[in-house]
């Protein structure tokens, strides 16, 4: 069974080079080795996703037609700058909004990302990529996604240094074995899950 894959790139620049870009190319670079190609990338900094917790904000809302391209996937990567030691607001905004999912069960109490995988993509010059998936994980599982084992591909630099991921010479070998993991376990996981999902209550 073919699989498909989104990506939400959470950079809070509306446009231009991006950090969490370079790192979701990697990711899907990988995803690629397992057939998985044509993975959308959506700037959400670059569209009108206004604040709230519900599927339609009103007026204007981006988010309805961006929510429609998530539930359509397989696999979510969810990419996020580190800022102040945490995942950025953009990337919070996103989760908040997913928080619509838990009012949406069918009748066996399955929300709309039952079955459906997401793996994490972090990026900054800081620390915090550990405290970042910890809180995306869990407002991902809070949700309905379904985690798999090493989903957290990320880099940080040097401490009180300003090199961005995007202008490193070359991407660490531990990054992109890293992602290579991550890859082959979210399109594993997503196999077993699209051809036999959890039954519900």
């Amino acid at each position: 069974m073919g699989l498909t894959a989104v990506a939400l790139n959470c950079t809070l620049k509306a446009d231009g080079a991006s950090s969490t870009a370079a790192m979701i190319d990697l990711l899907a670079r990988q995803f690629a080795k397992h057939d998985i190609t044509g993975i959308e990338t959506i700037r959400i900094a670059a569209h009108n996703v206004k604040t709230g917790v519900t599927a339609d904000e009103g007026d204007g809302d981006a988010w309805p037609e961006i929510r429609k391209k998530i539930i359509a996937a397989d696999i979510l990567i969810l990419g996020t700058p580190i800022w102040m030691g945490q995942m950025g607001s953009v990337c919070k905004r996103v989760l908040e909004r997913m928080d619509a999912f838990l009012s949406e069960t069918d009748e066996k109490g399955r929300m709309p990302t039952t079955g459906k995988v997401a793996i994490a993509a972090i990026v900054g010059n800081e620390d915090g990529a550990h405290i970042a998936s910890a809180q995306m994980f869990q407002s991902l599982i809070d949700t309905g996604w379904t985690i798999p084992a090493g989903a957290a591909c990320y880099w940080v630099g040097e401490a009180m240094h300003k090199t961005d991921f995007k202008d490193l010479p070359k991407t660490p070998e531990k990054v992109t074995s890293t992602a290579a993991m991550a890859a082959s376990n979210a399109v594993h996981l997503a196999h077993l899950l699209k051809s036999t999902s959890y039954p519900g209550v």
